[in-house]
């Protein structure tokens, strides 16, 4: 009894003020909860998805990677959050084209995909959660976009180092410098001397496998 009471106060908790009471109890009865941690890869490219994750507490980055192992950011799905991509791979039964991993120990909730469609006719909120995160995700797509055809890699670095610091809820970043060179397709040289400009201006203060900001 504890354990379902837990599981209910956490779901509602995350989703009570998206989504109607009919439904979470839905969800409550079919979800699963799983607890992820720090760096630990959810989804691979490649892997079939018969489950659509809702991010419950935490953050997780999705990212492209290439035949070499090379990734690119796409963007971040915090608490309350699923992802599009996913969604469609779902859906369409396709294999993943997209890496997920955990950017801190987070809590997803895994929902069997027959359930969506499902939800889609049954309830309104539900309708409007799944295009919103469409719309969401669309939306930071094109930001990724706009930021490598159009913003210096130095801007791009300072933009990703704040992005993180907001949504880590933290002025300390622990990222080494391959790490960030792999998430902005960069070279770690690069980005080391980037880091370095970054701390002499006093926008940032660099420590080991650690970066400071200033501010937000």
């Amino acid at each position: 009894m504890h354990e379902i009471k837990s599981k209910n106060q956490i779901i509602y908790d995350a989703l009570g003020y998206l989504l109607e009471d009919a439904l979470l109890e839905e969800i409550i009865h079919v979800g699963q909860l799983r607890e992820v941690q720090l760096d630990e890869v959810i989804l691979n490219v490649g892997d079939t998805m018969q489950m659509i994750p809702i991010v419950l507490r935490g953050s997780i980055k999705v990212s492209r990677e290439n035949d070499a192992g090379e990734e690119l950011l796409l963007y971040y799905i915090e608490g309350g959050d699923t992802c599009a991509m996913t969604l469609q791979c779902c859906v369409r039964h396709t294999s993943s084209e997209i890496k997920a991993t955990s950017m801190e120990d987070s809590l997803l909730l895994f929902i069997p995909v027959e359930m969506m469609e499902n939800w889609m006719h049954k309830y309104k909120t539900w309708r409007e959660y799944i295009l919103q995160s469409y719309h969401t995700r669309l939306t930071e797509l094109m930001e990724t976009v706009d930021a490598i055809a159009f913003m210096r890699l130095d801007e791009r670095l300072m933009k990703f180092l704040v992005d993180q610091a907001k949504l880590l809820g933290s002025l300390e970043i622990n990222l080494t410098h391959q790490k960030i060179a792999e998430d902005l397709h960069s070279s770690r040289v690069v980005i080391s001397r980037l880091l370095k400009q970054l701390e002499v201006k006093g926008k940032i203060k660099l420590l080991r496998n650690k970066i400071i900001l200033a501010s937000i």
